[in-house]
């Protein structure tokens, strides 16, 4: 009796002293739950796409457009198509434009240039004039090949996942839609594109082949062309569908079957500068060492 009534006192006393808390700080938790709800609908407002995008990506076009801007007078014409038709094929790494990339180009050369001469030494100066005029376009180059290294490696899953949505009845662009939906990726990203020249009005081929020389993959470019091809006779999109992603399917494995011959002689390169030498002067070492002191 005495433990239940020492029980009812304990939780009366902790009661009344939460419920002192509480109207102590009751205007305190009503200000929070507040602000807790105009955070939750802050998070879904809408943010415009040049804050979506990250703080390298905002700052590399800034000073892009900047650059740009400066030296879009001075640069030639045929430099900027060329440049503008290596940034497509790159994915427009950045966001830069082809007049951004090669201000920015500029740019790094001249830094490089002044870096060699810091170091007083000619040698190292003509090293850092070579390095600052390569660079670039090495990056440029690099971010293309990875590009279409993605094109290669995604287009057997895509070609599956559309040759199953045209067999489940969807129409081409429909199937294409649901692409770009269920397969997110660089691929994907192009057959948005199309899809939105498409519904702007122009004509389903043009769309294609300029993706074609987007891409500038000889697999895609197979495919876009057996697709135009196939829409203006009436053949089956289907049917050519199924045998692109044979086809593309047995020039992965081609391709990988020619890297794994490549690989021997690959190896030869480290064996004759790394392995080699040092395996003879363990080998031939002491040998030497003795001939020297006998003679």
């Amino acid at each position: 009796m005495e433990i239940a009534i020492s029980c009812l006192v304990a939780g009366g006393v902790s009661v009344f002293i939460m419920g002192v808390i509480y109207s102590l700080n009751y205007k305190k938790l009503i200000v929070a739950e507040r602000l807790a709800v105009h955070v939750r609908e802050q998070k879904d407002v809408y943010l415009p796409p040049e804050l979506n995008r990250s703080f390298k990506e905002r700052i590399s076009k800034l000073i892009g457009g900047f650059l740009s801007r400066i030296s879009s007078r001075v640069i030639p014409q045929n430099k900027k198509e060329a440049h503008e038709k290596k940034l497509l094929a790159a994915g427009n790494p950045l966001g830069l434009t082809a007049v951004g990339f090669l201000a920015l180009k500029y740019l790094f050369f001249f830094l490089s240039v002044l870096l060699g001469l810091l170091t007083h030494n000619f040698f190292y100066l003509v090293i850092f004039m070579i390095a600052g005029f390569i660079i670039p376009d090495f990056y440029l180059k690099t971010k293309e090949r990875q590009r279409k290294e993605i094109f290669s490696k995604s287009l057997p899953d895509v070609l599956d996942l559309l040759c199953v949505s045209v067999e489940a009845g969807l129409g081409f662009d429909a199937a294409l839609q649901k692409i770009t939906e269920k397969y997110p990726g660089p691929l994907s990203d192009e057959f948005g594109k199309v899809l939105k020249e498409i519904n702007m009005g122009r004509p389903r081929s043009e769309a294609l082949r300029d993706m074609a020389n987007r891409v500038e993959v000889e697999d895609i470019t197979v495919l876009i062309g057996s697709i135009i091809q196939a829409d203006q006779l009436g053949v089956s999109i289907s049917n050519v569908l199924k045998l692109q992603s044979a086809q593309v399917r047995a020039n992965r494995r081609m391709r990988a079957e020619e890297k794994a011959q490549q690989a021997p002689v690959k190896i030869l390169i480290p064996l004759v500068l790394f392995i080699f030498p040092t395996i003879l002067i363990i080998l031939l070492g002491p040998a030497v060492i003795q001939i020297v002191n006998t003679f």
